[in-house]
């Protein structure tokens, strides 16, 4: 396990983009292919598409990317709108540290925090033991919240 503090979280840059979505290729590709929804071209397309380096942060241990995640503020919320973890960090308590640093800025802005989780994903069950809780679906994914204490 990584020690909480041990991590850098670090803002992004447009030149990180590909990394990023090759990363996100890498963490999605179980969850899609158990859908049949897995297509090289579009698991990389459909973010780099709204890829904004403002809106993104890097997860580094010791210099190497474990993670990312992008986080958009709305007027009524906060959108958590990626979060992947690269397959050699999971399991570490990466997840967790970027869900508790989200937590700290939903509190401090004073917003309640959204996202979409694929279906037979993983991911919902560490979502809800997160605190988040589902508010809807659509034909691939569900939706959460996690409102203000």
């Amino acid at each position: 396990m990584i020690p909480a503090g041990a991590l850098q979280f670090a803002p992004s840059t447009e030149a990180s983009a590909t990394e990023l979505a090759e990363l996100r290729a890498l963490a999605m590709k179980p969850s899609l292919t158990r859908l049949g929804r897995y297509d090289e071209t579009r698991v990389r397309s459909r973010f780099l598409e709204t890829f904004a380096a403002e809106h993104t942060t890097q997860v580094l241990d010791d210099g190497l990317l474990a993670a990312f995640f992008v986080l958009r503020e709305k007027a009524d919320h906060l959108l958590l709108d990626h979060l992947y973890v690269h397959p050699d960090w999971q399991g570490q308590n990466i997840g967790r540290q970027v869900i508790n640093h989200v937590i700290d800025q939903s509190t401090q802005k004073g917003l309640p925090v959204r996202l979409m989780a694929l279906k037979e994903s993983p991911a919902n069950q560490f979502y809800q033991s997160c605190g988040f809780h589902k508010t809807g679906e659509t034909a691939f994914d569900i939706l959460y919240e996690r409102p203000l204490p």
